[in-house]
């Protein structure tokens, strides 16, 4: 079956969804002051951003709301956009989303996640996801829930032959 007939869009015509933003926010959690995350990590602030984020630097809710979804739908879904070769569900955009906005588009364009889905292997694709638990070599639990919840939001809306 034509992936298209299966729901499936251009990923230059999705567009990124409340709902994507709102489970990265629950997924990073909140600080309202910069602070590193995990040893040998950057600066990161409000919802985990770290795009010029120094040490002392404050923010507020509304203001990390609004910096998340400008660098989510202008860095993170632009990255999709430009390596994802083939169409998708909207859930498979918003579990990817959130994956690159965790690991970074170089981590999307060396991923055998990406090699198998511009191969159309939508399930094997979903798959690679679970395996991305590590950060400085240490598997976090944080990190396995968080990749489980994408992993379910990315095959929630797949057919049988996606597992082909």
């Amino acid at each position: 079956m034509d992936s298209t007939k299966q729901g499936r869009s251009a990923v230059a015509l999705l567009v990124l969804a409340a709902s994507t933003l709102v489970g990265i926010a629950a997924h990073e959690g909140y600080k309202d002051e910069a602070y590193v995350p995990v040893k040998g990590d950057v600066q990161t602030i409000g919802f985990g951003s770290t795009a010029g984020v120094k040490a002392g630097d404050k923010t507020d809710p509304v203001k990390a709301l609004q910096r998340l979804y400008h660098e989510v739908d202008s860095v993170y879904v632009e990255a999709l956009r430009k390596h994802v070769k083939v169409p998708l569900h909207q859930s498979e955009l918003a579990a990817y989303t959130s994956w690159v906005y965790n690991f970074g588009e170089e981590n999307l364009r060396t991923s055998a996640m990406l090699w198998y889905l511009n191969r159309g292997e939508y399930g094997k694709a979903c798959g690679q996801i679970v395996r991305w638990v590590y950060a400085g070599g240490v598997p976090y639990k944080g990190l396995q829930k968080r990749r489980v919840a994408e992993y379910l939001e990315c095959v929630k809306d797949h057919q049988p032959e996606d597992w082909a």
